[in-house]
């Protein structure tokens, strides 16, 4: 299977593409170009920063009709991992308002602590706990298992269902996005040990 890891100037590439030869994707390749979206039968979009950057060099390098027909119309699954996940909203409100890919309808919004020992930016492992057990994505992936944040921002869904697993940390996170074979993790499971590399496996085999 041909793994497609998106290189937008801006996200931790090899700290991903080995975890990812680790969980035996073979045909791996990162790639600069989006015309190779056609070729590609698992797209990850990972990323590292803000959202307002993020979104500004996916269109500066003509990732963002690509990927929108890959996923939407061509039906090919995608991972986005921590920022790469918040690009899959409608908007982003850090520096103001900014579109997104509007792949999962939601809103990017700044985390808000609701305890004395919250900090912002989250940084750590913290548990998550599926709310859809049903998608493979989560198979053989336990309640409070936990995984490595870090992180200012989060997405708020705009539909519950699109929620598959939440994080307890500022009154309630959603740690995973689903949006059928569309997907996004808050956390970064390349980092993230025995249940990331289960998360990965389980992406590829979607």
């Amino acid at each position: 299977m041909s793994v497609c890891i998106i290189d937008y100037g801006i996200g931790n590439l090899g700290s991903v593409r080995r975890a990812f030869e680790e969980c035996d994707a073979h045909e791996l390749f990162i790639s600069r170009d989006p015309k190779d979206l056609a070729h590609a039968a698992h797209v990850v979009l990972p990323g590292v920063g803000a959202f307002r950057d993020g979104m500004q060099l996916l269109k500066n390098a003509g990732w963002v009709e690509p990927i929108r027909k890959a996923t939407l119309e061509d039906g090919v699954p995608l991972l986005g991992i921590c920022l790469g996940m918040q690009l899959l909203a409608t908007t982003g409100s850090e520096g103001g308002d900014v579109p997104g890919l509007d792949l999962i309808p939601g809103r990017v919004v700044r985390m808000t602590p609701t305890a004395d020992d919250e900090r912002i930016p989250h940084v750590g492992w913290n548990e998550v706990h599926p709310v859809d057990h049903t998608h493979p994505l989560l198979e053989n992936i336990h309640a409070g298992s936990d995984f490595y944040f870090v992180h200012s921002f989060h997405m708020v869904p705009d539909q519950a269902k699109h929620a598959a697993a939440t994080t307890p940390y500022c009154g309630g996170i959603t740690s995973v996005l689903a949006r059928d074979t569309i997907v996004g993790t808050q956390f970064h499971p390349e980092k993230s040990s025995r249940f990331g590399f289960q998360l990965i496996r389980n992406f590829l085999a979607m």
